[in-house]
């Protein structure tokens, strides 16, 4: 079986969290760098990455990799690809995106330009044809440009892995499928633990919490765009895989997922976005203020996504917001808080030092993890079985 190089893009920071997911589906990293994991795989790993991952943005195809100072470099890169052992003759080929970061060659729309250019002549070459009526299954390529390195990958995901197909509406800020699974995954929650998000908006954090719990794959409901990709994957993969995430849903687990929010609205669109995911049932949303939150056990988390106050008439009133968070979490009997915001002054309202802080771009924003470690619950202990 044909083996490939598998490229993960993830969010800047959150590599190790993407790593360990795909080493535990049982696949080879070759490499991590800034923002991507590249992996080996086969047909069938493409299948499975895009429906098992839940931090990695979309999963691509490397077609090659190579050094280009110039256009004529760049050209000639691309046409070195074997693209006819990836794009039939009829496919319909187009480089969706273009990006260019310390790169002597720095404009997209050129950049995309040439690179079609020399995947046309390549493959006028090989299928011996003057003219592609590009009527097939869609091949969209993209460029990677980072220190006059180029990268190309044909991807086979599509809509970003982020669009899990549950969020029809969402908050203001909404934070991604894909940010928040990432997040959750860098604390020690499981599912027997207390959930909280106090500020859950349109509910990401619980929904992602409560598909973990239930062991339901992120990618179960909805399509790739290699799904027509006859040529490099057929049709049963994908059935395989499906039957596979199938197989391993346990949506009757006990789980205590809790969704706060002050505005009625959001509430009411976190509880529809839950029943698209299938978790309802495992999530309790409610209408409350981060002034009444109170929980009356122990060993709990609260992960939460509170505002950042970007518009400036917002920022006065971050102060008592980020007060009100350190009061209300200190009256909670040895819990743990995960919060990301861009909020600079978080714990210095919080009057809290955090154990950890790690930095994190959501999107073009530079947000910090603080983490805010409780005591951990202790163990149970098992009485001896006599024989």
């Amino acid at each position: 079986m044909i083996k490939y190089k598998l490229m993960a893009p993830c969010h800047f920071g959150l590599e190790a969290v993407l790593k360990r997911e795909i080493t535990d589906l049982g696949y080879e990293i070759l490499s991590v760098e800034d923002g991507r994991v590249t992996f080996e795989g086969d047909a069938q790993a493409i299948c499975r990455a895009n429906i098992f991952l839940r931090t990695a943005e979309r999963i691509l195809i490397q077609a090659g990799r190579f050094k280009a100072e110039t256009y004529d470099e760049l050209f000639e890169g691309i046409k070195s690809i074997e693209w006819e052992k990836l794009i039939p003759v009829d496919g319909k080929f187009w480089v969706t995106k273009a990006s260019s970061i310390k790169s002597k060659l720095f404009s997209p729309s050129d950049i995309q330009r040439i690179v079609k250019k020399a995947m046309v002549e390549r493959l006028k070459e090989k299928y011996n044809v003057t003219w592609f009526e590009e009527k097939g299954a869609q091949y969209p390529v993209r460029v990677f440009m980072f220190k006059d390195e180029a990268v190309v990958g044909m991807d086979t995901t599509g809509d970003s892995l982020h669009k899990r197909g549950y969020r029809k509406l969402s908050s203001k800020a909404p934070i991604s499928e894909t940010l928040a699974a990432a997040l959750i995954m860098l604390t020690p929650w499981n599912k027997d633990r207390i959930l909280l998000d106090p500020f859950c908006g349109s509910g990401t954090f619980p929904i992602e919490a409560a598909m973990m719990a239930a062991n339901i794959a992120p990618g179960m409901n909805r399509s790739f765009t290699a799904e027509y990709w006859r040529n490099i994957i057929n049709k049963k993969e994908w059935y395989n895989a499906v039957n596979e995430a199938n197989d391993m849903i346990d949506i009757n687990v006990d789980t205590d997922i809790q969704g706060y929010d002050i505005d009625d609205d959001m509430v009411g669109i976190a509880r529809q976005n839950a029943r698209m995911a299938g978790v309802d049932k495992l999530i309790h949303f409610q209408r409350r203020d981060i002034r009444d939150l109170s929980h009356n056990k122990k060993y709990g988390f609260i992960i939460t996504n509170p505002p950042y106050g970007e518009r400036l008439e917002e920022k006065a009133n971050l102060p008592m917001l980020y007060k009100t968070i350190g009061e209300r979490f200190k009256n909670l009997q040895d819990w743990s808080a995960y919060i990301i915001t861009s909020y600079e002054d978080t714990e210095k309202y919080m009057g809290i030092k955090a154990d950890r802080n790690r930095k994190i771009y959501n999107g073009m924003i530079k947000t910090y993890y603080y983490q805010f470690m409780g005591k951990k619950p202790p163990k149970i202990k098992r009485d001896s079985i006599e024989e």
